[in-house]
């Protein structure tokens, strides 16, 4: 599995405007429904299950990145959305570091193994310096969709 395969590059937020965790979930959600990509679900109900799911346990990884999700039955097909934050963000981070780049992924909850596989692809390109980095550098939206096309072959339409 590809990251363009997942990610909806319409809504991709490259300078969030939140501070804060839950702000940057609730914000990435609302550019996913402004692109009518959550069908019927309402944010304010997926903005709530992927805080709970926080709260659980963090999605700050480390090294400036964070990746929320949640499988939800209101999700009508699996979607990522890419948030950078020039200041950076407290997310709890296993490493007690603001987080910079967040790939927020909502999936349904009945396909749990295609979940497991955007995780994977996302988590494989995160390991990758160069492709954190320049995520973080990026200015605007078409450098993080140029920094994911490039992450996944150039292949990527």
């Amino acid at each position: 599995m590809k990251l363009s395969d997942i990610i909806c590059f319409d809504a991709i937020v490259a300078q969030l405007t939140a501070t804060d965790r839950n702000t940057a979930i609730e914000e990435l959600i609302n550019a996913l429904h402004k692109k009518k990509k959550l069908g019927k679900a309402d944010p304010k109900v997926l903005a709530h299950a992927v805080i709970q799911r926080e709260d659980e346990a963090s999605t700050g990884i480390g090294k400036g990145v964070a990746v929320p999700h949640v499988k939800h039955p209101d999700v009508p097909r699996m979607v990522a959305v890419v948030g950078c934050s020039a200041a950076g963000i407290d997310f709890s981070s296993l490493d007690k570091q603001p987080v910079y780049t967040i790939f927020l992924l909502l999936s349904p909850t009945s396909n749990p193994d295609k979940h497991l596989q955007a995780m994977e692809a996302i988590f494989k390109n995160l390991q990758n310096d160069d492709f954190r980095r320049f995520l973080r550098q990026a200015q605007n939206a078409q450098e993080i969709i140029e920094t994911i096309k490039d992450s996944d072959g150039g292949m990527a339409e």
